[in-house]
Formats: C-alpha cells, structure tokens, sequence
C-alpha cells in the first residue's frame, strides 16, 4: 500500500482512540498514526516524526480542538519524566481508558465475550506510592543533583515536588544530599563507574508511617554514616531504621545484594486489612497498599474459600494475599523465588498467628511442580500473581491437570494474562475481569480475572 504521510510534514487530524499507553491514534487514508499526548475526540496539528510500513508516529504540535477530558498538568517535570504520562488527563477519564485497554485485549484474544468490569480507582489517588527511589549524580556543570531519570534515558532531572510520592520521601532525600555536598561525598557517575553514592530509596509504612531509607553506594561505607544515619533519625522521627545497599557492578538494577544496617532494626512494618506485615530492604510489597488491599479483597472475595479447601498461592512475595486467604481456607501453601521475601512470609504469619500457612522458596515453575507431584498436594484454589512475563506453559499445564476449581488470577500486564486466560479458557469459565487503578495518572493497570472449572 502507498503509505499517505511524509516524514517532518505536518497534518491535521482527528483523534479516534487512545492506545495502551495512552498515547492517541489517529487515521490517514487507514494507515495508523500515534501521537503522543493527543486526547480521544481531539483535533489536532502534527508533525511525521517516524514513518514504518504500517503505522507512523506524530509530534502534537498544536490542539486545534480540545478535549474536554484534557486538563493542566500540576506537575512541570511531567513530560521529561514519563512518570505519569496520563497526566493531562482527567482522573475519571483515565480509568475508562484502562478498562477499555483491557476491553479490547479480551475482545481481541479471548473466545467468550466477556464484559470488562469499570476499574476500580481511588478516591484521593496523589501521593500513593509507599515506596521512593531517587538516583543521585551529577548535573551538566558539575552539580550534585537527585531527582528522577528523564524517559527512556539515564539523564537525571531535579525534582522538587512530586504528586505520586509520599511527601516525606523527598525531604528525606534532600536532606541526605545536603549532607552529601557538605561533606564532599562523591556521587556515582554511570559512565565512568566511578563515585559513590548512587541512589537514596525510602519505604513509608501508609498506616504505620515508619519509615526505612536505604542508601545505594558503590562501595562499602559512607563517610561518618553512623553520624548520617543518626541525624536522620533526629530530623524526620518516623525512620525507624536506616541502611546501606552494597551495589558495585555496572548495572541498571538499582539494588545490589547485600545490605547492611546502619542504625534501627532493619526492617519496618505496615498493616494491610487486618495483619501487620514486616517489610525489609529487598521484599517486594506493593507500593500502593491502599489499591492493593481493595485488590486483596476482590481475589478473596471472588475466590469464595471455605474451610475445605487447599490454595496454593503461587509467587507470593512476602505473603500478604496468602495470610488474607488464611482465615478462610484449610491450608495455604505460598511459592515465591525470593528467599528474602520468604524469610519475611514466615515472620509474618507468625507476627499474625496464622497457624495454617507454609512457604517454599523455589522457582513457581518447578516448586509448584513438586508440590503437587511428590507432596502430593491437590488445591483447590490457586492464586496467581506472576511477573510481567505472565505465568509459564508447565504451570498452567499442572493447574488443568489438576482440574483446579478456582483459579485467581492477578496480573500486573493485561495482555500476557489474557494471553494465558486464552489456554485455559477450553477447560475454564472466565467469570470476570476487573480492572484495579494501583497505579494512577500511569498508562499501568493491575487486573483480578476468576476462573472457574467448568
């Protein structure tokens, strides 16, 4: 076909749809054009950037008609950061996009027609995330400088405000900064590998406020850190425990493996529904605990466990969901790689008294293999809640095999869910999807999906 537009020439267009990651899409002659930051219903002046065999991207160089879904920004590193790249839009709004991205991946992959469920938003949804992490180098004159990466690079762009972040999270930051220019402590620049000090990250317990913050450092002590970690602990009471991250490889990955406490117990706690649960450095628990314990109690809600049953919770991080199941269930079993997480998993139930509830550590691929196998376990609820990849062929194989009554699925990534709801859907009844906004003002949306053995 003759593809209709040029490279670096301008069009006007109509905006017909917004794409998963927000972006608007328009059409030319059918052929497909995505424009960054274009709002559905709008009118727009573009410019051709990048012309491919079946689609273009376009420049919005000038809103001719408005949406009345777009509003204005109230952050001004927002278009660097790509944070949150929804934005300019309307919060309302926002959530129809996501339950609409779901919407037609279901429609798109699935046999059933199913109705996507309105997603699940929150009622204040600005200073969510429970967790920080601000790289620290050095500005084009020289100037130390934390802030955030600019999108799709390592360029570092001071903040000073953020609308997603827990507000304390960046005076902590700045703070430890100060410190840093005072003392004439060296920051890591990536390109050389040289420097020490490479990120500050803090983790804020939403109903307990304790706070922990770690500092990143290429090497395997901060000058006077019992000093730092003391007056930090002097200026902002709430941090209940201060430690270093070890990271010396040249990496992309913000943590390294080894942490070492400086001041406090090295660890802190939040409470989610009724439990309490211990966070260290390198758990993963959800950085938005509000969303997560809506989430929580949708998947046990949808699961309907009695005390009959057996689950098997599989990737279960520090075993938040797993203790929610406890209450309800005979036993649960939870599977998570991370030994760490596992460590804490056992420490929570029993800072909970949950008395039916035991962890493996172990790849969920082969472990949850072996439980059914050579224990000889037979759930009868399963609840998944895998990486991006989706889950592996081996288990949904074992989970049909099995003929699993229920099986609870959380996703962080629609389209691999919904990838691995079309292999189960011959044996299983998809009863509902419901879309949950865990992260607000991004393109991401969490999903709960019940199977149900038919």
């Amino acid at each position: 076909m003759d593809i209709p537009v040029q490279k670096n020439k301008e069009y006007i267009v109509e905006i017909i749809d917004n794409g998963f990651e927000g972006e608007g899409i328009s059409k030319i002659d059918n052929f497909t054009i995505f424009v960054d930051g274009a709002i559905k219903g709008e009118k727009c002046k573009i410019l051709i950037v990048k012309v491919t065999s079946s689609h273009a991207f376009g420049k919005l160089v000038e809103i001719l008609e408005k949406s009345p879904n777009r509003c204005t920004p109230d952050c001004p590193t927002y278009k660097r950061c790509g944070g949150c790249n929804l934005r300019h839009i309307d919060y309302e709004e926002t959530l129809n996009i996501k339950q609409q991205k779901v919407q037609n991946l279901v429609n798109k992959t699935l046999n059933k027609n199913i109705k996507v469920q309105k997603t699940l938003g929150m009622g204040n949804p600005y200073n969510y995330r429970n967790k920080a992490q601000y790289p620290i180098g050095t500005d084009k004159d020289g100037n130390k400088v934390l802030g955030v990466f600019a999108k799709r690079t390592h360029e570092i762009i001071p903040i000073e405000d953020c609308q997603i972040q827990k507000e304390v999270s960046y005076q902590i930051a700045k703070y430890i900064l100060e410190y840093i220019k005072e003392n004439n402590i060296s920051v890591y620049n990536e390109k050389k590998q040289k420097g020490l000090v490479r990120h500050i990250i803090t983790k804020v317990g939403v109903q307990t406020n304790e706070i922990m913050c770690i500092i990143v450092i290429n090497g395997k002590e901060i000058p006077n850190e019992l000093t730092l970690a003391n007056n930090i602990i002097d200026r902002f009471p709430n941090v209940k425990t201060v430690i270093k991250n070890i990271n010396t490889k040249n990496t992309n990955v913000i943590m390294g493996d080894k942490n070492k406490t400086i001041v406090g117990r090295g660890y802190i706690t939040d409470v989610l529904g009724d439990y309490i649960f211990k966070i260290s450095p390198m758990s993963f628990y959800q950085v938005n605990p509000v969303q997560a314990e809506a989430l929580y109690n949708i998947a046990i809600e949808k699961a309907n466990i009695t005390k009959d049953d057996v689950v098997c919770d599989l990737y279960c991080g520090i075993g938040t969901i797993g203790i929610f199941a406890s209450k309800y269930a005979k036993k649960v079993y939870g599977i998570e790689i991370v030994s760490q997480a596992i460590e804490d998993a056992y420490k929570n139930a029993k800072l909970n008294n949950v008395n039916n509830i035991d962890f493996i550590c172990g790849d969920v691929e082969f472990a949850f293999d072996q439980l059914i196998k050579k224990e000889k376990v037979e759930p009868s609820v399963v609840i998944v809640d895998p990486p991006r990849k989706g889950l592996d062929r081996n288990t949904i194989d074992n989970i049909m095999k099995l003929k699993v009554n229920k099986v609870v699925y959380i996703s962080c990534n629609p389209a691999t869910m919904v990838r691995d709801l079309a292999v189960m859907e011959e044996m299983y009844d998809i009863e509902e999807v419901q879309p949950v906004d865990m992260f607000p003002f991004t393109s991401h949306v969490e999903c709960v999906s019940l199977l149900c053995l038919k």
